[in-house]
């Protein structure tokens, strides 16, 4: 049996990653102090999902 998956099912949480990562990037570029906090935590938060997902598989 086939489920079917909307374009929001597909697309969604890459599409929140993607735009997570550009606003780690931007903040970044932008300034010190928050601003770096700020583009730790967008960025990490990518990579923390990727190992999630990897490691769950093991």
């Amino acid at each position: 049996m086939r489920s079917t998956l909307n374009k929001r099912q597909i697309w969604g949480i890459p599409l929140l990653l993607g735009l997570t990562t550009a606003v780690g990037l931007i903040a970044a570029l932008m300034g010190d102090g928050v601003l770096d906090v700020v583009s730790w935590i967008a960025l990490a938060i990518p990579i923390a999902t990727i190992l999630r997902h990897t490691l769950r598989k093991f």
